[in-house]
């Protein structure tokens, strides 16, 4: 299964990036038994407000923007079978239904194939309920100790495009600073906090890793296992873009070691100059440490 996968690759690589390392050459940047109330990373209801949406494309910006999505909703009548043959099949099981809105997305994702939806939507509210990602405190100390260093974060402002933006400085991740259950744990909270700031009608979220800066003990190969597996199991098609901005020839081993557990969502990354940045995001609309 994909979720071993990752789990072995972590295991194997934090050696590998560091002696891959002498050997780098610069990287060029690349143009629940009762029914349970939703998870918060359920999509948000049509009347939420978007986060300091600047966007260029006007209210068709998300159709737009680059990114893998999943299949359309149409309303069709095997569709609206396969909803409700998915939702009777939660309610029967040890987790309940989550809401149609996100029986709908995992259908979506999975190609409205009901054994696959169930299979993987069970394996994310199982992954929430162990790690108690609904229960995060941003206010305990552990909790509030690791936001503190600002590492991730969801900015104030939309890109282009009207999509939350989720900022990663990933030279305030030290490997083994904190716990990695506890760092997981604040990931989910991360994101959970960006999928619930889409504006209507939005459907995924940008990521942007600040790799300026970044260093071997930034190189903690066994989270970034774990972000790989959220975007593929917990998170699926959420990332629409991923921007690696300012990428120093260090980082290059552990992408070469990351870039195949993305397969073709490798796609989606893209590696930019701090210059370039006006492309995703209006004037103004960049936290200052970022601005050309």
């Amino acid at each position: 299964m994909q979720t071993h996968a990752f789990r072995r690759m972590a295991q194997r690589c934090g050696s590998a990036a560091a002696t891959a390392a002498h050997t780098a050459r610069p990287l060029r940047p690349r143009p629940r038994a009762a029914p349970r109330a939703a998870p918060t990373q359920q999509a948000p209801p049509a009347a939420a407000p978007a986060r300091g949406c600047a966007c260029r494309a006007g209210p068709q910006a998300a159709e737009l923007a680059p990114g893998l999505r999943p299949l359309p909703w149409a309303g069709t009548p095997e569709q609206q079978q396969a909803l409700e043959d998915l939702r009777a099949r939660m309610e029967a099981g040890q987790y309940g239904s989550p809401g149609d809105d996100l029986l709908k997305w995992y259908l979506r994702d999975r190609y409205f194939i009901v054994d696959d939806a169930e299979e993987k939507l069970t394996s994310m509210l199982r992954w929430r309920e162990a790690e108690r990602i609904d229960a995060v405190d941003p206010s305990s100390p552990g909790v509030q100790a690791e936001l503190a260093t600002g590492k991730a974060f969801v900015h104030s402002s939309t890109d282009v495009y009207g999509r939350p933006v989720v900022i990663i400085r990933v030279r305030k991740h030290v490997t083994g600073e904190f716990p990695i259950a506890d760092s997981k744990r604040l990931a989910g909270y991360v994101l959970d906090q960006a999928v619930a700031s889409l504006p209507p009608g939005g459907e995924q979220i940008m990521g942007l890793f600040d790799l300026r800066g970044f260093e071997l003990r930034n190189a903690d190969m066994q989270f970034a296992a774990f972000i790989v597996e959220a975007f593929f199991e917990y998170y699926p098609r959420r990332m629409g873009q991923v921007l690696m901005v300012d990428s120093p020839w260090i980082f290059r081993p552990t992408w070469e070691l990351i870039k195949p557990l993305l397969r073709k969502y490798a796609a989606l990354v893209r590696f930019v100059d701090r210059s370039e940045l006006s492309e995703f995001f209006e004037p103004g609309a960049l936290p200052e440490d970022l601005k050309d």
